[in-house]
């Protein structure tokens, strides 16, 4: 078989595994890359951004931890250095092109009707089908210099991720930010600041949000300003956010991500006895949930503050919505240098938001938009053809969210089916079923190189 040549887009974590794995298989891949360095979201994030799971759980297959990071949750500083590692291990970089942003693309080789008709992918279920001149068109720009070139591939892999490239950004009817007389910004944004102390320094700052973002940014702004300009968060839904992923020394992952604790969940198209074995382990399951929340209620300030969500944490462990706290975080609460405020609705005025329902305004400086990304949005765009985008991207009735809400593809065909990437690339002699992808963008001029 003539080597294929294999497109991936992203030089993320996912995006150098596939690289690799695809060179394992005698694979020519090509990684675009927007930004100007590997490592994805890592590359731009907050100072005080560590990993959010322990690196038992967060590790290359092939590539161990080194010896010198003990901690269980390092720093950004160190996951970039550890993805580094792997990159500079495996030969990867001469295999990315830096600063190439995708800026569409398209399949070529069977029309839509045929496509469409197809149960399995390219008809056989192959990786690489058996379709004439198959085959995925990509137009690529080169951000340094604005120049377009087209690029043909064999095989696409989306490696975009969804916490990145395309901010979530709040519609107002009326009052909207155009009233707002000082500044406002997504928090995408304000990972990309150099000097965010001396921003926020002295100001009056407003974080919209309840995720993980709105409290990293609300941490780092109470500890420059303190409590004598306390800084807010307007939250309308609260999550749990915890301290560290263990109760009284067992790690969480007992409890929910092991083989065992899967036969408590029920699941698509189980069996009879499945379902009666879900069933009966049921109590037991709410048992479990309670015993985590009673330690976290205990352990955290979660109930003084009014912090505790109205979702179980077995939900919250399911839907992959756990994060970590900043350290200290609800101590700044305590001494009055962060103040959390629920509201449901809110608009602006030219000196800061309207709370709607308890009639109350926020002077602020800084309006930091901690409302996320829109993961989906940045999978229509990739695809030139419309029926390309609802297959892939679907809709909220029809997605089916997996780790973090993204998707495990390679192109797709309406089956809601997933697959193990490494036997999709295995030289086509698995059946792939049709599915779908992600993405990131994020244009820098850095280049990265391997320093022995």
């Amino acid at each position: 078989m003539d080597s294929k040549r294999v497109g991936i887009v992203g030089a993320g974590v996912s995006g150098l595994a596939a690289c690799k794995h695809a060179l394992d298989k005698g694979f020519r891949p090509v990684v675009f890359e927007a930004d100007g360095t590997i490592g994805g979201v890592w590359a731009h994030t907050l100072e005080s951004t560590r990993l959010q799971a322990p690196t038992t759980a967060f590790r290359f297959s092939d590539l161990a931890w080194p010896e010198s990071v003990r901690e269980a949750y390092p720093s950004h500083h160190r996951v970039m250095e550890y993805i580094r590692s792997y990159a500079c291990a495996f030969d990867l970089l001469k295999h990315i092109r830096f600063n190439s942003q995708v800026l569409g693309v398209e399949y070529l080789g069977a029309a839509e009707e045929e496509i469409m008709s197809w149960e399995q992918w390219s008809g056989n279920g192959t990786a690489f089908g058996a379709v004439k001149g198959g085959g995925w068109r990509l137009t690529v720009q080169d951000l340094r210099v604005g120049s377009t070139e087209v690029f043909m591939v064999d095989f696409l892999i989306l490696c975009i991720g969804r916490h990145s490239g395309t901010p979530n950004i709040p519609e107002f009817p009326v009052n909207g930010p155009e009233l707002f007389k000082g500044k406002i910004l997504h928090s995408l944004d304000y990972s990309y600041m150099d000097d965010v102390a001396q921003f926020v320094k002295g100001k009056r700052v407003t974080i919209i949000g309840s995720g993980k973002s709105a409290f990293d940014i609300a941490a780092d702004v109470a500890k420059v300003n303190g409590a004598t300009q306390p800084c807010t968060i307007i939250y309308r839904t609260k999550h749990w956010l915890v301290h560290k992923s263990s109760i009284w020394g067992v790690d969480l992952s007992y409890f929910y991500l092991n083989r065992i604790s899967q036969l408590l969940v029920h699941k698509p198209g189980e069996g009879f006895l499945r379902y009666m074995l879900a069933a009966a382990l049921s109590p037991l399951r709410w048992a479990i949930s309670k015993v985590i929340e009673t330690y976290y209620k205990w352990s955290i300030p979660l109930q003084k503050h009014g912090m505790v969500p109205d979702y179980s944490f077995s939900f919250a462990m399911s839907s992959c919505l756990i994060a970590m706290l900043p350290e200290g975080f609800y101590d700044r609460v305590d001494k009055g240098s962060i103040i959390l405020k629920k509201s449901k609705a809110f608009n602006f005025s030219s000196d800061g938001i309207i709370l709607q329902d308890r009639n109350e305004t926020i002077k602020s400086d800084i309006v930091i938009l901690a409302t996320g990304f829109r993961g989906d949005q940045k999978l229509r765009d990739i695809f030139t053809a419309n029926w390309c985008r609802r297959i892939v991207a679907g809709s909220p009735d029809t997605a089916a969210p997996l780790y973090r809400y993204t998707f495990v593809c390679i192109f797709e065909v309406p089956i809601n089916t997933t697959f193990d990437i490494r036997a999709a690339m295995d030289k086509g002699e698995h059946q792939l079923h049709k599915t779908s992808v992600p993405l990131r963008h994020s244009p820098v001029n850095k280049f990265e190189t391997c320093i022995e």
